[in-house]
């Protein structure tokens, strides 16, 4: 059975041996637990329940969860047994099932949420993917999902190459996102601010790459509206290995400019990060051994 759940469409055997994404057709997860560290929207008041997935189909140098790209840290679980960790986070208060970098497990995921439905699951299940899947993947996935949260991270394409060994990344997060909305539209919430339903854009913007967020506000107004519900991550925080110029934080001007793109072009819905983000406190503590964290 030949992997082409994401674009790489790298054709492995998951059964036998390990595709792009470090993973096998086990479910690998390297964390479970309130997470309160998403927009406001996503977290509500009693915190998202973050079930963070091992490997990814991006090579990002500087991903902050990096320590899971590779696929080896986590415990492998069941169907059944995912299921029952989504039913134990909506018992202490979640607020939803936060899927963090799923798309390489989306086959297990599918399963444990009917399992979890079936034994009364309620919570809204939201998508946290780094916006490169394919749309296939999408339509596979748009009975399951309620709540789209994907990346877009770059318009240029040597941005793409160099950071995150991501060939076509625009083109192909354009596409996903595109149908995400046509199943699920743009972002719902409720009478106390909490999502629904919809699709939410993160874009994290990098120190010297202002030009490039840009670019992608420019194309998500023209493509998907002024309308659209965007997160303007101010949380870039440099690896110690960091080459510039991504060895340093973002200037307070580089993201006021960022700020007053969004402005300029007419979105009215953003969310917006103090400065005070860009620190790997905020950072999840990832293990082998993985119980429900309250």
């Amino acid at each position: 059975m030949s992997c082409g759940l994401c674009p790489r469409r790298c054709a492995v055997d998951r059964r036998e041996q390990k595709g792009f994404c470090g993973c096998t057709d086990a479910i690998r997860i390297a964390r479970i637990g309130l997470h309160r560290y998403e927009e406001p929207c996503i977290c509500g008041t009693g915190g998202s329940g973050g079930i963070f997935f091992s490997g990814c189909n991006l090579r990002c140098v500087f991903c902050q969860n990096k320590v899971l790209q590779s696929g080896s840290i986590g415990q492998i679980f069941t169907p059944d047994e995912l299921a029952q960790a989504m039913l134990d986070l909506e018992k202490i208060g979640a607020e939803n099932i936060n899927l963090v970098t799923p798309t390489p497990h989306v086959e297990g995921i599918t399963k444990s949420i009917d399992i979890a439905k079936c034994k009364g699951l309620t919570l809204p299940i939201v998508y946290n993917t780094n916006g490169y899947l394919s749309v296939d993947t999408v339509d596979k996935l748009s009975k399951y999902v309620d709540i789209w949260l994907p990346d877009f991270k770059y318009h240029d394409q040597r941005l793409a190459d160099r950071f995150s060994k991501a060939p076509r990344y625009y083109e192909i997060a354009l596409a996903s996102i595109g149908r995400m909305l046509e199943h699920s539209g743009q972002l719902l919430l409720d009478e106390t601010g909490k999502a629904k339903q919809g699709v939410l854009i993160r874009h994290l913007v990098l120190p010297a790459c202002v030009y490039d967020t840009r670019d992608i506000l420019s194309a998500i107004a023209t493509h998907f509206g002024t309308e659209t519900y965007l997160s303007l991550m101010h949380q870039y925080t440099p690896q110690p290995d960091a080459q510039p110029p991504l060895d340093r934080r973002l200037t307070k001007r580089e993201y006021e400019n960022a700020i007053r793109a969004c402005l300029d072009l007419g979105f009215t819905r953003v969310f917006i990060q103090k400065a005070q983000s860009a620190t790997f406190a905020y950072t999840p503590e990832f293990s082998d051994e993985v119980t429900v964290q309250s």
